[in-house]
């Protein structure tokens, strides 16, 4: 049985996001999302919130759970029993970034196997802070996000409209 995490911030959780999680979802025997916080950056949501649109959006995915994630990742796929990191790649900026993180996991744990998803073109111009940016000014994000997602976005964010 192979289990796979995706680990991401999801803040917030995206169209993109989604369309990842179910083409994983058809590779692995069990696929784990986990809910981490970019360090880097400051989140609009908390984890709970981001694991709750999460497991909203995949109730037809059965093999697939949401978890809160703190600390390497390598540590842990390794409390999972996992092999696989998937990983989605935009641009060649994302594939550069994440061939320096698959290697220092390699290096971390021999056994983890990271596999990167191309994502959907439609969705490839798709970032956090551009999202952010466009619902602090009222944009329509319904197409780009889940309604409940675009909806906190724009009650979070200021604007009133979903």
């Amino acid at each position: 049985m192979t289990i796979a995490v995706f680990p991401g911030s999801f803040d917030p959780l995206t169209n993109g996001h989604l369309d990842l999680i179910t083409r994983a979802s058809r590779l692995f025997d069990q696929l784990i999302v986990a809910v981490g916080q970019n360090t880097a950056k400051k989140g609009v949501f908390t984890p709970a919130e981001r694991v709750a649109f999460i497991e909203q959006s995949i109730p037809d995915l059965p093999n697939v759970t949401v978890q809160i994630e703190t600390g390497l990742t390598v540590a842990f796929m390794q409390q999972c029993h996992a092999t696989v990191l998937v990983r989605g790649l935009r641009n060649s900026v994302d594939f550069e970034y994440e061939r320096g993180i698959a290697g220092m996991n390699h290096h971390l744990d021999a056994h983890i196997e990271t596999v990167c998803l191309m994502a959907d073109p439609q969705y490839q111009f798709v970032s956090s802070s551009l999202l952010r940016e466009v619902a602090k000014f009222g944009g329509d994000l319904t197409t780009l996000v889940p309604v409940p997602v675009a909806r906190a976005l724009a009650q979070r964010l200021g604007s009133d409209r979903p």
